[in-house]
C-alpha cells in the first residue's frame, strides 16, 4: 500500500522502451504470473473516476502534476465470487477437495508469530506459487493443485493468488459437507521467490515425539491444543501417497477405483466426505499395536495416534469423536483463524463476501422470538344463553406417526415386500455397539466380517452347533462330578 502511494505521487511518465521491454522480459520468466505490481497498475487505469491534479501541489512543484490516485482492495470482491463459483464447479468435476484444502494450509501454515516483518514472517501470502517454495519436501505434489487452479486465476486477474488459495481451501471444506467457513479477503501477494520462507516449517508425519512435535510447530502460528485437534479432523479427507509423502499403500480397496486419480491410503473410508469420522476411526485404530495398524486399509501416521494418546488432546479428541456439531464448530473457527496468519490485508482489516454472513444466529445466542400477544377477554354478555349439550364426535382412526427411513427398512415385514414372506432382520453393526451409538463404516465393515467369520449373515441368523453344545454340556457335568467325588 505505502509503495504504490509513492508511486502515484511521483510525476507521470512513460516508462522507456527498454524499460518496457525488461518488465514483460521479467513476467514471462516467472512461474507462475505474479499479481502485485500487476494489481497497482490495474487500480491506476481502471478507476472509474478522472485523475484529479492538485493545482497548489502543481504550483509548488513546478514540474510534473501530483496524481491522485483512489486505492482499491487487494482483491476484487465481484471477481472472488466469480471464481469460487468455478472452483465450486471444478471441485463436481476432478474431486480435488483434499488438494485444495493442503493448498490454502500450506501457503498459510508457514507463518511464525515471532516475526513480525511482512513477508519475513510467512503465512498467506501467495508465496507458495514460487518454484523454491514449491521445492519443499512437505509440498510434494501441490504443484498439480496450482496447475488446476490457475485457469481461474488468469480467468480473474483481479484477486491476490493470496486469496484465491484460501478461498479454494474453505470451498473444498464447505463442499465436502463440512462447516461454513467465517472467511474474510484482501490479502496481498508477495512478489518475488526470494519472499519465500524457509523449509521446514510445516509439521513432520512422523517426529520423534509426535505430540511434542504438533505443539512445536503449531504453537510457533499461535495455535492450541483445542485448535490442533480440530484442525486434525480434516484429515477425514484425502489420502496419501508413498510417493509423495513415503507414507501409506499404493492403494488400498477404497482408493484403487478412485474417484479421481486412484491410489493413494487414505485415514477413512469415505475420503471424500467432511464429517468427524476421522476421530471415531483413529480411535479404534490407535488402540491397536503398530503391527495391526499397518496391516489396514485406513491410515494411522504417528501424529494421528497421538491425539488419543496425549492427554490434553485426548480430551478433545474424545469430544469431537462424540459430537459431531461440536467439532464443526471448532473446526470453522480454526480454519479461519488458520487462513488469516501472517497475511497482510488490504483493506486492513479485510472484507467479506456478501454471502459470508449467515442470517442465522451466532454461536451461543439464542435468536430472539416475539412474545404471542395473549387474547384480550372479551366482554361478558349481558344475559348468555346456556351451552348447548356437547354432541359427542365420531372418533377418528389413528393414524401412526412416520418412521425415519432407515427405521422403517430394518423393521420391514410382508405387506413391504408385496406379499413375499417375512425377511430376518439386517444386520446392523451399530446395534451391537456400545450405547447404540452409530458406528463408522470401517467398523461395521470388521464387525460383519467377524459375524460372518462365525457363520452368521445379514440374511440368516446365527446357527447353533448342537454337537458343540452337548459335547460343553457333558464336560460340565463331568467336571461336577469329579468335585463331588473329590
Amino acid at each position: 500500500m505505502a509503495e504504490r502511494l509513492a508511486a502515484s505521487l511521483l510525476p507521470a511518465a512513460s516508462p522507456s522502451p527498454s524499460a518496457r521491454r525488461a518488465t514483460v522480459g521479467a513476467a514471462a520468466a516467472a512461474p507462475f504470473p505474479c499479481s502485485g505490481p500487476a494489481r497497482a497498475g490495474l487500480r491506476l487505469r481502471s478507476s472509474r473516476r478522472p485523475a484529479r491534479f492538485s493545482k497548489a501541489a502543481a504550483g509548488r512543484g513546478g514540474g510534473g502534476a501530483l496524481r491522485v490516485v483512489r486505492c482499491m482492495a487487494a482483491s476484487d470482491a465481484a471477481q472472488l465470487k466469480s471464481a469460487r463459483e468455478d472452483i465450486r464447479e471444478l471441485l463436481k468435476t476432478t474431486y480435488c477437495h483434499p488438494i485444495m484444502v493442503r493448498l490454502g494450509w500450506h501457503d498459510s501454515g508457514t507463518y511464525d508469530k515471532n516475526i513480525e516483518e511482512w513477508p519475513q514472517r510467512g503465512g498467506a501470502d501467495g508465496s507458495l506459487r514460487f518454484q523454491p517454495e514449491l521445492n519443499h519436501g512437505a509440498n510434494a505434489g501441490l504443484i498439480n493443485a496450482l496447475k488446476l487452479i490457475q485457469p481461474i486465476k488468469d480467468k480473474y486477474p483481479g484477486i491476490t493468488y493470496a486469496d484465491l488459495f484460501q478461498l479454494a481451501s474453505a470451498a473444498a471444506i464447505e463442499e465436502a459437507g463440512g462447516p461454513k467457513i467465517p472467511m474474510k479477503y484482501g490479502r496481498v501477494d508477495v512478489t518475488a521467490p526470494e519472499q519465500c520462507p524457509p523449509e521446514g516449517r510445516l509439521p513432520d508425519a512422523g517426529p520423534r515425539d509426535p505430540a511434542e512435535h504438533l505443539r512445536q510447530v503449531f504453537y510457533r502460528m499461535g495455535l492450541d491444543d483445542k485448535e490442533i485437534v480440530a484442525l486434525s479432523g480434516a484429515h477425514t479427507l484425502g489420502r496419501a501417497r508413498p510417493d509423495r509423502s513415503g507414507w501409506g499403500k499404493p492403494e488400498t480397496k477404497y482408493t484403487k477405483d478412485g474417484p479421481g486419480e486412484p491410489g493413494g491410503q487414505s485415514w477413512t473410508v469415505e475420503w471424500l466426505k467432511f464429517d468427524n469420522s476421522y476421530f471415531k476411526d483413529m480411535k479404534f485404530l490407535s488402540q491397536l499395536p503398530w503391527k495391526e495398524r499397518a496391516d489396514q486399509d485406513l491410515l494411522v501416521l504417528p501424529t494421528d495416534a497421538a491425539l488419543f494418546e496425549d492427554p490434553s488432546f485426548k480430551v478433545y479428541a474424545e469430544k469431537y469423536a462424540e459430537d459431531q456439531e461440536a467439532f464443526f464448530k471448532d473446526y470453522a473457527e480454526a480454519h479461519a483463524k488458520l487462513s488469516n496468519l501472517g497475511a497482510k490485508f488490504d483493506p486492513p482489516e479485510g472484507f467479506t463476501l456478501d454471502d459470508d454472513t449467515s442470517d442465522k444466529p451466532a454461536e451461543g445466542k439464542k435468536e430472539e422470538v416475539a412474545p404471542t400477544p395473549e387474547p384480550e377477554p372479551e366482554p361478558a354478555a349481558a344475559a348468555a344463553p346456556p351451552p348447548p349439550a356437547p354432541v359427542p364426535e365420531p372418533e377418528l382412526a389413528t393414524v401412526p406417526a412416520p418412521e425415519p427411513v432407515a427405521a422403517a427398512v430394518a423393521t420391514a415385514t410382508a405387506d413391504d415386500n408385496n406379499g413375499a414372506p417375512p425377511q430376518p432382520k439386517p444386520f446392523f453393526a451399530a446395534d451391537y455397539s456400545y450405547a447404540k451409538r452409530e458406528l463408522s463404516d470401517s467398523m461395521k465393515q470388521k464387525i460383519r466380517a467377524e459375524y460372518e467369520g462365525f457363520g452368521g449373515s445379514p440374511d440368516k441368523p446365527l446357527q447353533s452347533n448342537y454337537f458343540l453344545n452337548i459335547m460343553i454340556l457333558i464336560a460340565g457335568l463331568a467336571f461336577l462330578t469329579s468335585l463331588v467325588g473329590n
